[in-house]
């Protein structure tokens, strides 16, 4: 099906951080939906009902972005954001438009600390504005060894070869990383995993399994990437047994779950290992 896009003027931009990300001053938002439409992504339970089952099939433009965070008149000096939280920023349609591009040097200027969440090698194009930060860090989606999974549970994202060449460039460049297995994905070597994702020159690491449905208006993972799990046999306790893996090899600088997206552990320098 092809990509449907909207363009609009959004009301605003930043949104103060609440539930999981409840540590940030604000989210950011530059597109409405995704078009990568991972199938256990929870953002899509925030979409119209209508949308939900067309989830990476459509995207909603904020053509205003830039305008809009241009004319605030406070600070953001201190402030810390998170980009994004419910879209990826470096999705396919960002590489024409450019939209998450015009909002980081304005973000720099009025001096935001900045956490970007992607899983798109896109975001080394950026280096050279991401470098501009007192304080940032690049969250790379990594979720899995084996790119017969990606292509199961993500089959519209990059390969896995791709996102750790891009976690190493960006390392390189010298804009700290942090690889963000979450939700972990089953894989075929846990410990050769480990290796893998620290030869990157990330910094942080962040596991964690799929997002509980429980709790009043909680979103959590869907049906479709838990009926695929179960057929690929990644029960809690495959995951538990990798995630101990993951722990005991990549510490002291990998957390499990929302601590792991703190924005003063992904923005503060990493204990020695």
């Amino acid at each position: 099906m092809p990509l449907t896009i909207e363009t609009y003027d959004a009301g605003q931009i930043l949104t103060p951080g609440a539930g999981y990300l409840s540590d940030y001053d604000y989210s950011l938002n530059p597109y409405v939906g995704c078009a990568f439409g991972c199938s256990y992504c929870y953002a899509a339970f925030f979409a119209p009902l209508d949308k939900q089952d067309s989830w990476g099939d459509w995207v909603r433009v904020k053509q205003n972005a830039a305008q809009k965070l241009t004319r605030m008149r406070r600070s953001l000096d201190g402030k810390t954001v998170y980009m994004s939280s419910a879209t990826d920023p470096y999705q396919p349609i960002e590489r024409r438009l450019e939209l998450t591009r015009s909002l980081l040097p304005i973000l720099a200027e009025k001096g935001a600390r900045l956490v970007v969440q992607t899983r798109s090698p896109l975001v080394t194009r950026d280096i050279d504005l991401l470098s501009r930060f007192d304080q940032v860090c690049v969250n790379l989606s990594i979720t899995t060894d084996s790119d017969d999974i990606r292509r199961a549970f993500e089959p519209r994202n990059p390969p896995i070869a791709d996102r750790l060449d891009a976690a190493a460039t960006v390392a390189e460049a010298g804009v700290p990383v942090a690889i963000t297995m979450t939700p972990l994905l089953p894989l075929a070597d846990a410990s050769a995993f480990a290796e893998r994702v620290a030869a990157t020159g990330a910094t942080r690491f962040v596991t964690e399994s799929f997002a509980s449905t429980n709790g009043h208006f909680r979103a959590g993972t869907g049906e479709s990437a838990r009926d695929l799990s179960t057929a690929a046999g990644w029960d809690r306790a495959a995951y538990e047994s990798a995630r101990d893996t993951l722990l005991r090899e990549l510490a002291p600088n990998i957390r499990e779950g929302e601590s792991g997206f703190n924005p003063e552990y992904l923005l503060s320098s990493p204990a020695p290992r």
